[in-house]
This record gives structure tokens, sequence and C-alpha cells, in this order.
């Protein structure tokens, strides 16, 4: 397809409405995946990853069920105005059983942040997400879970390490520390400390909602990222 002839970002990627009720076929697993994701084709043409339950690989410090953090994550993003999470739905209904499933980005898979961040036309979006993880408590973010697609469109994927209840950051976004956020984004944050987006209160625990609005308040309070010792910032490992 001619460059000037692709889709743009939104129509390349199946709508919630249609991951939601469409039938699938599974395609194949994702072999770099550690949780058992596989790669589906949705009765429209579109690809989707799924994320069964069934094959999560069991972790120490956070419980089952990392589909329903997956979807926390676009909802509370979606609140705060942020649109770098695909679009992703949990059902019951699919071929290995309860999971998430979320459409598939077509990217440039040999990029990722490390050849990324320096570019300056991305640094409001990287300041963004930064904001997103610190807030989301993103236990994960490795430089591979960040893509560009054709359009030059900036996406975050895997966040289903999200929302614990304790100090658990960890991430390769550092680059931005100290960094003013926009006026947009700083007032998005203190409406949602004030109040969460309802499906928030289904998806995550009474503690696990009560710290989320406590980064909330902090964050739209300091109105930039935090700025770390380099000997200080918890990385992911491995990093990308």
């Amino acid at each position: 397809m001619p460059e000037n002839e692709r889709p743009s970002s939104a129509e390349s990627l199946a709508s919630e409405q249609e991951l939601s009720r469409s039938d699938v076929s599974i395609l194949g697993r994702i072999e770099s995946s550690s949780n058992g994701a596989l790669l589906v084709e949705l009765c429209g043409g579109h690809l989707a990853i799924y994320k069964p339950e069934s094959l999560e690989r069991p972790l120490w410090d956070f419980p089952s069920g990392l589909y329903r953090r997956e979807r926390a994550s676009y909802v509370l993003a979606r609140q705060l105005g942020l649109d770098f999470i695909p679009p992703i739905v949990i059902r019951d209904d699919l071929p290995l059983g309860r999971g998430s499933l979320q459409s598939f980005v077509e990217a440039d898979f040999d990029r990722h942040y490390f050849d990324l961040y320096d570019d300056p036309s991305l640094r409001p979006r990287f300041i963004e997400i930064a904001a997103f993880d610190i807030v989301a408590n993103n236990a994960d973010r490795k430089a591979g879970h960040l893509l560009i697609d054709h359009q030059h469109h900036l996406w975050g994927i895997d966040n289903a390490l999200c929302f614990h209840d304790e100090p658990k950051l960890r991430t390769v976004i550092w680059e931005f520390g100290a960094s003013a956020l926009d006026e947009r984004l700083i007032d998005a944050l203190a409406r949602a400390a004030a109040t969460l987006n309802p499906e928030l209160c289904e998806l995550l625990t009474q503690r696990e909602r009560r710290t989320l609005q406590h980064r909330l308040r902090v964050l739209s309070a300091m109105g930039t990222l935090i700025d770390l010792d380099v000997d200080e910032r918890p990385y992911p490992w491995p990093l990308v």
C-alpha cells in the first residue's frame, strides 16, 4: 500500500465494539510472551492479542487475573485523555476461556524506546506515558513495550503489572525527569483523583483504588515528572 494511502492509526485498529462482538480464530502463540499471549484474527479481518487467564504464569507479587489490570490500564488512560493504549476488552466466551482481547498494533517491531526517546516529536507522548506509569504504578515498562506505528503514533502495550498497592514502579522512561506536565493532563489527573471511572471500582480492589487516587493527587499537585538520581532509578529486567 502506498505511504499516503495507509490507514490512520485509529482505522488500523479493531474497535472496542469489534473486539467485544467478533468471532475469533487463533493463529498462533506469541513466542516472546511470558503469559501465553495468542495472536488471533477477528471475523472482520483485524488482528488482536488474546491473553487467557488459563495461560497466565503465576507471580509471587500479583494475583491471577492480569487481564483485569490490562483493561484497567486502558480505562484509566482514556479517563486521563491519553490514547497510547490500544483498545482492549474482557471476554468470557473465547476459545481458552476468560481473558483480555486487545487490538494488534501494526508497528516497526525493530524499534523500541531506546532508539525513539531522542526524537523531539515524541517527547510530549513519552512524558504522558511516564506520567501514566507513575500513577498506575507500572512495574514492567520495558523498552519493547513502546511501539511506533506507520503513522508515527506511539503505543504502549503489556500494561498488566500495574495498580499494585505497594510501590512497584519499574520503567525505562527516566530521560524526562522533572519535565513539566501539560495543564490538561494535570487537570485530568486531579479530576480522576476525585472521581475514578466506575469501571475501575470493579476491576481493582479498594486498597488499589485508594493508593491509585493518592498517586493521582500527588502527581497533579507536583505538576512534573519525578526526577531521580541515576543510582536510584528502578528499571525492569530485561530492559527490552
